[in-house]
Parts: C-alpha cells; structure tokens; sequence
C-alpha cells in the first residue's frame, strides 16, 4: 500500500490521483466500445467522459463534505480543496456525473435513456477501479474486525489515524470485488430483450443494495442520521426504491408497447385475408 508513488521535486504523484484518473480513463474507453458495439452515439462519449469525469470529482466532494462530514468542514473550510486526503462520496459522483452526461445529452438530442442504458457498465467498471484508490490512500475503510484478521493501515493514512494499528474489514476492496460482479451482471442483462431504462435502473438498484449492506462493515462516518441508518445507507435505500420503481414502470410501457404492436400486426393481417 502506497499513497505516494514517487516525487518530483517535492511534489509527490499520489497513487490516489492516478489510479482515480485511470479509472475515468478506462470507464470512457468502455463506454465508447458499448457504444460504437451498440452502433449510436460513439463520436460523443469523449466528450462525455470528460464532461461528467470532472463534474463527478466535484460532485463527489461536495457531497462528502456537505452531507457525509460537515461538522468538520465547517471549521476546517480550507480543507475542502484537499481531495488527495480522500473524502470523495461516490454517491455524489454518480449524481453530479450523471446529470453533466444529461446536459450534454439534452444539449445534442441524443436519447438520455438509451444512452444511460449504454454507459451504465462502464460507470460501474469505473467506481471498481476507483475503490482501489481508496485502498491506496487508506480511506473508506472499514471498522475494526475485533480480532486478529483485516487490514493494517500504514501511519500516513486517515484509517490509521482514526483506529491505529488495529485491523479492519477490508470495506473498500469488497465493494470493488462486487462493483466487478455488477459489471458483468449488466453486461449479461443487457444482451437480452429489455426496455429502455431498465439497464440503468438495474445498475442503481445492485449498487445501492451492496453499498447499504457493506456500510454495516465501515468504519468512516459511522454516525446514523436516519433511525438506526448511515448517510450512505439512507441515500441507498431512496435511491433502491427509486430505481425499482422506475424498473417496473418501464417494464409495464414496454410490455403494453409490445401488445399494441402485436395488435396492429393482427389487424393487419386480418386485412389482408378479407382483401383489403
């Protein structure tokens, strides 16, 4: 585990950095394959991944400071800016990333949902490789296991100065591991007959249910602010039963899309019999 890479000058190139601009890289380079294999829209995931790559970092900032740790920020208001600390809240990634790929959608007429259903193995693809950043930085970890099995956190990293040197559950790396599972799930629903939608839907829902059951394990911002549920746990919850929602409601329109296709194609073949 290694937070600093190597200096140049005294600059330091922070594992942190690269491996979440990688991460974006690769998500894009993705995307773009979906998207050219699904014959729409290619020329414009560059610009896309670009676009929704930097709105996601600010995004996922200000999430974290505003609703994950604000009781800190507050007197720290400098520290805002230290995004190589860590404290990047992926939920506002997602949420300020998606709606840059919105505007830019809407902006060159290109079907948001189809293109939503298109990209969501990438974001997934690209949350994955991120959480190995958060491995590296020793942030989003995990409580302590309360034995003698987890992760030992160098002195350098935020986990460290939070629980010293006792193990933790390697929080972080399970939700990478699962982010690679969702992946491939996606990859496998997509290549049969679905409606439009429903592939994005599908990615929300998986997410949340692995990010609400792996925040039992985390050991940073542990503090329940709804009932007995985190800030993540609660956001998971609204954004699960959102999604499902949303993945019923587009199951219903397609399959009264289907009957009223099938309906025409009858009547028209009656037509034809009687020598319309």
């Amino acid at each position: 585990m290694h937070q600093y890479l190597f200096f140049v000058g005294d600059f330091p190139i922070r594992a942190y950095g690269l491996i979440l601009s990688l991460s974006i890289i690769l998500a894009t380079g993705v995307a773009y394959f979906l998207a050219k294999q699904d014959g729409r829209w290619h020329n414009h995931i560059v610009d896309i991944g670009i676009y929704s790559g930097i709105a996601g970092i600010v995004g996922a900032r200000l999430w974290d400071v505003f609703f994950f740790d604000w009781a800190y920020y507050s007197h720290h208001l400098s520290e805002i800016f230290y995004v190589w600390q860590g404290g990047m809240a992926i939920q506002g990634g997602i949420v300020f990333g998606v709606g840059a790929g919105i505007i830019y959608a809407r902006h060159h007429k290109i079907d948001i949902l189809a293109l939503a259903d298109i990209v969501a193995p990438a974001i997934i693809l690209g949350q994955a490789i991120g959480r190995c950043a958060n491995l590296l930085n020793g942030d989003a970890f995990g409580a302590p296991t309360g034995g003698n099995f987890g992760i030992i956190y160098p002195e350098t990293t935020l986990a460290y100065h939070t629980y010293g040197a006792q193990p933790l559950w390697p929080a972080e790396v399970w939700e990478g591991q699962i982010d690679f599972v969702i992946f491939a799930l996606l990859l496998i629903f997509r290549a049969f007959p679905h409606a439009k939608g429903q592939a994005f839907s599908l990615y929300i829902m998986l997410y949340s249910l692995a990010r609400f059951g792996l925040e039992f394990l985390r050991g940073d911002y542990a503090t329940p602010v709804f009932l007995s549920f985190t800030s993540a746990q609660t956001t998971s919850l609204v954004a699960f039963i959102l999604a499902l929602i949303f993945f019923i409601y587009c199951q219903i329109t397609y399959s009264r899309q289907k009957k009223t296709v099938k309906s025409k194609i009858n009547k028209n073949r009656i037509k034809n019999k009687r020598g319309y």
